[in-house]
């Protein structure tokens, strides 16, 4: 089944180049980008994208850290795109990740992970919207 999902290549990853090779990474295993920008978000931009996150105690370095820099923000779409993208993506640690994913190639540790993903429709559908206006977006 074809579907969409938000994928955000984090400033530590873009800081390290590695744009290119995330990019790649995602259309080898059948993902097309329909909507990619760089941008560098404001304090409460990324507030608001992890709103759902505001009592947990990593709340305030996560945002600090996604506003320190530019980032990546791009909807693939492909069949089963939100768990290909999260296979891709490898464990939250990147210690624990597989070997051959994004996070164990690109990431230094469970804060500076290289990479985000939806984990669901419903969060696909919030956080693609919340990024892109659906003219943004191509098939």
């Amino acid at each position: 089944m074809s579907e969409r999902t938000l994928a955000i290549i984090k400033p530590d990853a873009v800081k390290k180049n590695a744009v290119g090779d995330i990019i790649n990474r995602y259309e080898q295993a059948g993902l097309k980008p329909v909507a990619i920008k760089m941008i560098h978000m404001s304090q409460s931009v990324v507030e608001g994208f992890y709103a759902v996150h505001k009592a947990r105690p990593f709340f305030g370095s996560l945002c600090a850290f996604m506003s320190s820099g530019p980032a990546v923000v791009l909807v693939l779409q492909g069949d089963n795109a939100i768990k290909k993208n999260r296979e891709l993506m490898g464990a939250t640690d990147p210690a624990k990740a597989d070997a051959g994913s994004i996070r164990k190639a690109h990431g230094a540790n469970i804060e500076f992970n290289a990479v985000h993903g939806s984990d669901s429709p419903e969060t696909a559908q919030f956080e693609i919207g919340y990024f892109f206006p659906g003219m943004e977006i191509f098939s």
